[in-house]
This record gives structure tokens, sequence and C-alpha cells, in this order.
């Protein structure tokens, strides 16, 4: 035990010396907190209208209208072109190109279907799929103004209707920093264990300096989990001040046990410590880990489901990450944070940490080979 705890302090001493890595503790959580949370979201509340209004009736105005007054649509663009409003589209300089043509106002007057055409940009899938989601409310409210219009209050009330009250919770407001930053944090926590903890090792590699532990009798376990410890007291740190800055600048609610938050993450830090030493291992130069690091670091995130739903996933994709201890981390994040889990509704990914955690740490302690 007296070997571990100076091995211990001789790696806090090494990494408070490296002056990047001393800053990166600190400048890293601050940075994604402030600049991730607030950036990466996909509501969208300013997309680019084109409008080709060939009509020019009260009822085609009284659409336009309606748009302009959406907090979604800002009209930027009026014309009677289509090869003009499809050139915008084309340079970018709009979103979506609404064409009204002429027959609409007289249509809608006599009770018949008004068509409209709406053209999409979708490059962008999702921004395609949620301005058509847009739109479609605004001209489903449209239509309900026209038959309270046309067919009187008393008409449209004997027409057997569903009401339909919902409720959201959780994240009532569906504020989106809400469920961003439980991922923001997971991201946060892998940065500090999976690169500096890799890093650390493959630069003693480098300048020599391990050969001289390699000399000593110090057993393999042993400078394995010097090299774990440090970094695992580092990334609850900053899991820690990742908490407080979200707390403070965007309010974010916490309604489980902060304990098994920590708890979690602490089990999640071993088992991408562990992959780290391992893969540092097989690295002789700092380039070489870096490649591999964000090779794994990439798959992690974005199949962990921080932006894309599990459930929404291909069946082969869902069991990969049934060994991403990102996936498990990013569920338990929001579990206790938003819903207030416990550790008996969370045990099963948590089980499943201790296992990759395990795993992981025995393939670093096995792979690493002390030589003279």
């Amino acid at each position: 035990m007296r070997t571990i705890l100076y091995l211990i302090r001789k790696e806090f001493l090494q990494i408070f010396r490296d002056k990047f890595i001393s800053k990166a503790i600190i400048g890293v959580p601050i940075v994604q907190m402030l600049l991730l949370v607030p950036a990466i979201t996909f509501e969208i509340k300013d997309i680019r209208l084109c409008v080709i209004d060939m009509d020019i009736s009260a009822d085609s105005r009284a659409l336009i209208n309606q748009l302009e007054g959406s907090t979604f649509f800002k009209i930027k663009y009026s014309t009677f072109s289509e090869e003009k409003a499809n050139n915008l589209m084309h340079r970018n300089k709009c979103d979506v190109v609404l064409q009204i043509p002429s027959e609409f106002g007289k249509n809608v007057g006599t009770g018949n279907p008004g068509k409209v055409l709406a053209t999409i940009n979708a490059i962008n899938a999702t921004t395609a799929q949620l301005s058509w989601a847009y739109l479609n409310g605004v001209l489903r409210d449209y239509n309900k103004n026209i038959l309270l219009e046309n067919a009187g209050d008393m008409a449209v009330s004997s027409i057997p209707q569903i009401d339909i009250t919902n409720r959201y919770w959780y994240n009532e407001l569906l504020n989106y920093k809400y469920y961003m930053l439980p991922g923001i944090l997971g991201i946060l926590v892998t940065a500090i264990g999976f690169l500096l903890a890799g890093l650390n090792l493959v630069k003693e590699k480098e300048v020599g300096t391990i050969e001289q532990i390699n000399v000593t009798p110090v057993r393999k376990y042993h400078f394995i989990i010097a090299k774990m410890v440090p970094f695992l007291i580092i990334g609850l740190v900053d899991l820690s001040l990742g908490l407080i800055i979200g707390k403070i600048t965007f309010n974010i609610p916490f309604e489980g046990s902060l304990g098994l938050l920590f708890l979690a993450s602490a089990i999640f830090l071993v088992a991408v410590l562990g992959l780290a030493l391992f893969i540092s291992t097989f690295s002789s130069t700092q380039q070489q880990y870096m490649f591999v690091a964000f090779f794994f670091m990439i798959i992690f995130i974005l199949m962990s489901g921080i932006f894309t739903p599990l459930e929404s996933m291909p069946m082969w994709a869902q069991r990969f990450d049934i060994v991403n201890p990102m996936a498990y981390l990013m569920r338990i994040n929001r579990m206790v944070m938003l819903k207030g889990s416990t550790i008996h509704d969370i045990s099963r990914d948590i089980y499943a940490l201790v296992i990759i955690a395990v795993v992981f740490t025995f393939f670093a302690v096995s792979r690493y080979r002390k030589t003279a």
C-alpha cells in the first residue's frame, strides 16, 4: 500500500509540473460548459423564408401575416419568380420557399382546398424536418381560423373533436440546456480521463522516465493503479466544477443523489482510464496515442445517445453500445439529474459499467510490460 501511495504522489507531482495538463484540468471544464451547453441545440428559431405570392389576395396575405407572426419564421425575400427563389436557396440565402398559386384565394373562398408548395433545403435533414413541422403547425392554425370564420363557432363546436391536454415531465419548459448539460458532463469527464491519462503515460515513454520505474521491483498493478488514481480524482474534481458552473450559469436542476452521480462517474472513469492505459501500451508516441484515442472518443460520443436517441439507432448500433461505457454514463446522468432516479432504477447500468471497468483494467495490467 505504501508503494502505491508513493507512486501516486509521484504522479501528482509530475502532472502539476506539466504546464499544459495543469492548465487543461481547470480550463477544459470551464470552456466546455460555457460554450458547448448553450451552443449545442437542435432548436430552430430563425428559419429564412422566401415567399412566391402569385395570388396577391386577402387570403394569401393572411397566410403570410400568420407566418410573420410565428416565432420560427423570418420572411427574408418575396418574389414572383420561381427561378429566382430556387437560386436564393441554392446560394443558401433562404431555407424554405413557399409558393402560393394564383387560385389560392378563390379556392379558399369557395370551400375548396387551397394548395401551396413548400420547397425545403434538406442538406441538414434534422433542420428540414423541424422546418416542415413548424410550417405544418402554422398552416393548421390558419385552417382553423378559416373554419371559424366560414362555419361559425356553433358549427365548429358540433363537429366531434378530441381535446388533448399535454404535460411534460422532468423538463416542463423543454429547455434544451437541461437535456444537453448531463451529456456535456460526460464528454468532460471522458476528455480528462481518456486523453490526459494516456498522454501522460506515453510522454513518459518518449522522455525515458518510465524506464526508471521499470527497473524497480514495483509490480504492474501498482504502476497501473498509481496512473489511474490521480486522473480519477482530477476527473471527479472537474465534474464538481462542471456541476457548479451548470447550476450558477444555467440554473440546471438536480433532482437525484449527488453521491450516486459521483459513484457512477467514478466507475466510468475507471473504465475509460483502463482503456486509455491499455491503448497507451501500444503507442510509442503521443501522436500515435492521440490518433487512436480520438477514433475511440468520436465513436463513443456519437453512439452514446447525447445527440441521437439510442432507440432510433439501428439494432447493430444498439448492440455495440453494450460495450460503450459512455452510453451508460449518459443515461445515468440524465436519469439522476432530471428524474431523480435511485440506485435501483439504474442498477443495470451500474453493473454494466463495473464489468467494463474490470475488463478494461485487466487488459491494461496484462498488456503492460516492464522492460529494463
